[in-house]
């Protein structure tokens, strides 16, 4: 059993934290936000993820939840840190957090100790982190930063955390790999030790490699739509082929999310810095770039206007399972519509409050945005309908329904929900994605 501080409570730090208390560690999560804490001390997740509650009751004692930085890290065995590293206007990652972090580690420790960046950082990040934590030691103590990027997906974070295909670990010395090894050895699952650079390269290569796999499917179904085929009977064949997998295949209006976005701009911006092209990453951010309005083109070419519409909007988040709306879809789309006089009807499970901090319910340029407390709500009288994410509860809508609450049943489908055929013949008027 290990004393362990993490930064952090938002995704990563906190899925990490609650994790670690499972496995008999004793933990104290450490975040500047005191509302966030509070709501930690009351049993409340601040995000919305399935089992973290589950497991913060279950693992109360040993769970502490603090703002008082100095008092959580001063007499740690290890540190790991989950803060949040967002992309600035160029893409490159704002590193901010993490030095704020490593100052107080610096200044705070008491005990030789394992500081642990689970953040995505560039490449060499770890290197700097270990010197900015020197520069500012107060006291004589011995301390190694190590690299052990998560490879979590949110709305199955620790599921993920807890069965994880691998563990990276990215260490400098035998002290700080056999520390690590040892931390993560109750969860029984395969251990790779490379070097810190590789660690912070694993996590980037890894998540552009998937990204790259959707911006490539959802090319090749524009391309199914312009020459005849179904890119859902395209994925199918391709999935037989162990090299390929089946996983990653889904076409649709483009990926969102805190990782892939911001890790395919990091990861481009860094190769340019070292005088390197990406052009398959480059490609990548392109295609999805446009992937994520190509519904709004339909229709508008269908429509000779949206001003004085009825548009629902189902689905706000960037997937199901989370109400985490970074690079969604929907933000892409809600302000061109908006902006063309739209009266927009938007039904999501859990993302409503998030997406009220954009657009607050009412009048927004020349159009307006009410959020609709069922499916139903949204739907009724609407002109045009579009999809964003593919919650069960709007998969579960029968196609009549379209047909008996819209005024034109009308509807596009970012997420391939429907098979065309049924929906032609239900008197939808239906368009999708690569079909």
């Amino acid at each position: 059993m290990y004393k362990i501080a993490v930064a952090g409570t938002g995704y990563v730090g906190l899925v990490a934290g609650v994790c670690f208390a499972e496995k008999g560690h004793l933990v104290t999560c450490v975040d500047v936000d005191e509302r966030k804490i509070e709501l930690l001390r009351q049993g409340k997740s601040p995000i919305f993820e399935p089992q973290v509650e589950e497991l913060m009751a279950k693992n109360k004692e040993r769970l502490t939840y603090t703002t008082n930085h100095k008092d959580a890290y001063k007499d740690a065995d290890a540190i790991f840190i989950g803060v949040g590293t967002p992309a600035q206007p160029d893409g490159s990652a704002d590193l901010t957090y993490i030095a704020t972090v490593a100052r107080q580690i610096a200044e705070s420790i008491e005990k030789d100790c394992l500081v642990v960046v689970k953040s995505t950082v560039p490449v060499g990040t770890n290197d700097k982190v270990e010197q900015f934590i020197h520069d500012f030691l107060v006291n004589d103590v011995k301390v190694e930063v190590a690299s052990n990027p998560e490879f979590l997906a949110q709305g199955s974070a620790v599921h993920d955390t807890l069965n994880a295909s691998r563990i990276i670990i990215g260490t400098e010395s035998k002290w700080a790999e056999d520390m690590l090894k040892d931390i993560y050895k109750p969860f029984n699952l395969p251990i790779i030790s490379v070097s810190r650079r590789s660690a912070e390269m694993i996590k980037y290569a890894s998540n552009d490699f998937l990204a790259l796999k959707i911006s490539y499917m959802n090319d090749m179904a524009n391309l199914c739509e312009l020459v005849g085929a179904d890119i859902q009977e395209v994925a199918l064949g391709m999935s037989y082929d162990e090299r390929i997998g089946a996983k990653f295949l889904n076409a649709g209006v483009g990926f969102g999310g805190s990782c892939f976005p911001k890790d395919t701009k990091a990861l481009s911006y860094l190769a340019e810095q070292n005088g390197y092209v990406l052009r398959t990453v480059r490609a990548c951010i392109d295609v999805n770039n446009d992937q994520k309005t190509i519904l709004y083109k339909k229709a508008s070419k269908r429509l000779i206007t949206f001003n004085g519409l009825k548009v629902a909007i189902l689905g706000v988040t960037f997937k199901p399972g989370t109400d985490d709306l970074r690079e969604a879809p929907s933000l892409a789309n809600i302000p061109l519509l908006l902006e063309h006089g739209a009266c927009i009807y938007a039904y999501d499970p859990v993302g409503l409050d998030n997406l009220k901090k954009f657009y607050p319910e009412g009048n927004h340029k020349k159009g307006s945005i009410t959020y609709a407390k069922t499916i139903e709500d949204a739907l009724k009288d609407a002109n045009v309908c579009f999809i964003f994410t593919e919650w069960k509860q709007i998969k579960d809508v029968k196609p009549e329904t379209y047909k008996k609450l819209m005024r034109t049943p009308l509807v596009y489908d970012g997420r391939n929900i429907y098979p065309v055929n049924v929906m032609k013949d239900t008197g939808v008027e239906y368009y999708s994605i690569g079909r």
